[in-house]
């Protein structure tokens, strides 16, 4: 072969090594339009979708999957099973589902399904349809798929439903036929039992057709405000007319649609300063004060958001009251309302600070609900504290504490359990956010609190609308800080591990005095050392991990870090030289603003006794 033609081969296949590095990444894209007639007398409705699937994956597709998220509310389905067996079921669900009547079950009817206009065969499982397609969908191709369907709308039980406890009429969450997501591990068909979600994301165009005595909020932007005249233009209008009424809601960029709709419903409204106008959908014949001062607090929240984790990227958004406790949706919220001030402004900074996590990061919530409850956990405990002027030392305290209580428990269960597999409620439920919230905070410990904020935005910069994994978070807070930090996710989420560190001794060397420390649990990690003196002085001292190949730079207490050498993470003790005699030390103490979760700090601290 001569030079000139080997030389263009190997150009060749560089180029393809490039163009096939450029293509690692892809996402699914759907384009929702879908018109619903509502009878709220039998609290069914008739749909007709229209479904525009874009096939940006490198497979050809075979058949597509959908979510019929209310065939759950059924007794004897498997939400109905697993809420029934499990040691310590969810209270609102219960055994609740195995009694509902045929009149209070919740259904999705299939009508008809095609493909390009073309009948397309399919079969129903429980809360998955799989339908097989009669023209393959090659990549970078796309398929139009329609379908009629009738559906029931089920007593309300978890999230979505009629006639909540609060007497909301109508939340109306997972209540249309959902393409299930494909991405590089394939199709999630994860069967509905109870906890998150996954969707594709895309554009929704919903029209719904309601009696006129009701009024609704939604995801996304109202279109037609005149036409909906109980809409986002009034605040308790009359309703006395019993037609119906068309409201149509567009949604862009979205993985999901809910809304929902009351008669007593009234709508306020207020404009975030360069940000979105906020709608507060409530019952107006109470807690209308609870509503009104919640107003000012969400301004608050939407701009502490913004400072500290990134910028909200819609023009809109809705807080509704709604079903049992409160449920993130793209663009709104669903919470419930009937407690204390406190107990609402919490809720809704909690549901509302999903909308950086679930809503435009997206996470996959069942493989990692960690990344979404947790951190969002994370976000509502620092909001919280500037809102109410608490100035906490720590104010992800009680996350802590939770933590540490599972840490010990022989029900503890790893991070990387899937969401739907946990044993009991209570282990999803610690780890999903509380846990979650311990991973981020001590994350900032070991890359220095001001790396930390800079890689939280930078991560919400690069991965909005992407379904960030554990490892495209790592790696950004790798990238920003310029630390190894794989070991710590390996740690935190795929193991059990447990930290403990404690000072063993404490003796004199010459002029000098040696502190012996020792790694008691598995979970090895880099150590702050607080050292004061008897004169008052304090010094910090900080000890890198080895497996960071680097050290933190961060100022404690005004304090700049002496740094020493690297723990060997093998080596279950570490000798800390101070350069004075231990007659001059008043005290030591390791982990001194506690954001390392140890579980037992009784051995982190050394004071010198007379």
């Amino acid at each position: 072969m001569n030079k000139n033609l080997l030389s263009a081969l190997v150009s060749f296949i560089l180029i393809i090594h490039i163009l096939q590095a450029q293509q690692t990444y892809w996402q699914q894209h759907v384009a929702y339009k879908m018109d619903i007639d509502m009878d709220v007398n039998t609290h069914q409705f008739k749909g007709n979708q229209t479904l525009l699937y874009t096939n940006n994956s490198p497979d050809t597709l075979w058949g597509v999957y959908y979510h019929l998220y209310y065939n759950a509310f059924q007794p004897g389905s498997a939400m109905d099973i697993r809420s029934r067996t499990l040691s310590d079921p969810d209270q609102r669900v219960g055994s609740r589902i195995a009694q509902l009547k045929p009149d209070e079950i919740g259904y999705h009817k299939i009508l008809s399904l095609k493909q390009d206009k073309q009948a397309i065969n399919y079969n129903i499982q429980g809360t998955i349809l799989y339908a097989r397609l009669t023209n393959p969908l090659p990549p970078g191709k796309s398929t139009e798929l329609t379908m009629t369907f009738e559906s029931q709308v089920p007593v309300q039980i978890r999230r979505t439903g009629r006639n909540s406890i609060e007497g909301v009429d109508y939340s109306m969450a997972q209540w249309y036929p959902k393409l299930c997501e494909y991405d590089y591990q394939g199709w999630h068909t994860d069967p509905y039992i109870g906890r998150e979600f996954y969707g594709v994301w895309g554009d929704f165009d919903v029209t719904i057709l309601i009696d006129s005595r009701y009024t609704l909020g939604a995801t996304g932007y109202l279109q037609n405000p005149n036409e909906a005249r109980h809409g986002y233009q009034s605040s308790g209008s009359s309703k006395t007319n019993t037609d119906k009424t068309t409201w149509h809601f567009w949604a862009p960029n979205v993985h999901d649609f809910m809304w929902a709709a009351d008669r007593d419903y009234v709508i306020d409204k207020t404009q975030v300063p360069n940000g979105p106008t906020l709608y507060f959908v409530y019952q107006g014949d109470t807690l209308l004060d609870y509503w009104k001062n919640l107003v000012p607090k969400m301004v608050q929240f939407f701009q502490i958001m913004e400072q500290k984790f990134g910028r909200y990227p819609y023009d809109v958004f809705s807080f509704i009251q709604g079903g049992d406790g409160g449920m993130e949706y793209p663009m709104a919220t669903l919470i419930t309302a009937r407690g204390t001030l406190e107990g609402l402004i919490s809720v809704s900074v909690h549901e509302a600070a999903h909308n950086w996590f679930y809503g435009v990061l997206a996470t996959h919530e069942l493989l990692y609900p960690w990344m979404d409850e947790g951190f969002t956990t994370y976000a509502q405990d620092y909001v919280l504290d500037l809102l109410f002027n608490i100035k906490a030392k720590n104010p992800f305290e009680g996350n802590y504490q939770s933590y540490f209580f599972f840490a010990q428990s022989p029900d503890r269960e790893p991070l990387s359990t899937h969401g739907d597999f946990y044993k009991k409620n209570m282990s999803y439920g610690i780890n999903a956010y509380s846990s979650g919230a311990v991973f981020l905070h001590q994350l900032s410990y070991i890359v220095g609190q001001d790396v930390f904020d800079k890689g939280m935005h930078r991560y919400f910069d690069e991965w909005k609308f992407k379904h960030p994994t554990p490892n495209d978070f790592i790696r950004i807070m790798e990238k920003t800080s310029g630390l190894a930090l794989h070991w710590y996710l390996e740690q935190f989420v795929y193991s059990t591990n447990i930290i403990d560190y404690g000072i063993q001794t404490v003796i004199e060397s010459g002029k000098n005095t040696d502190v012996l420390l020792s790694r008691i649990g598995a979970f090895p990690m880099p150590i702050d050392v607080i050292v004061e003196l008897k004169n008052g002085s304090k010094t910090y001292y900080h000890i890198p991990l080895d497996l960071m190949l680097g050290n933190k730079d961060e100022i404690i207490d005004g304090m700049k870090p002496v740094i020493n050498k690297p723990w060997m993470w093998v080596n279950p003790s570490y000798t800390l030289t101070l350069p004075y005699p231990i007659k001059q030390i008043q005290s030591i103490d390791i982990n001194p603003d506690r954001r390392m979760a140890d579980i037992n700090i009784k051995n982190n601290t050394w004071i010198n006794k007379p």
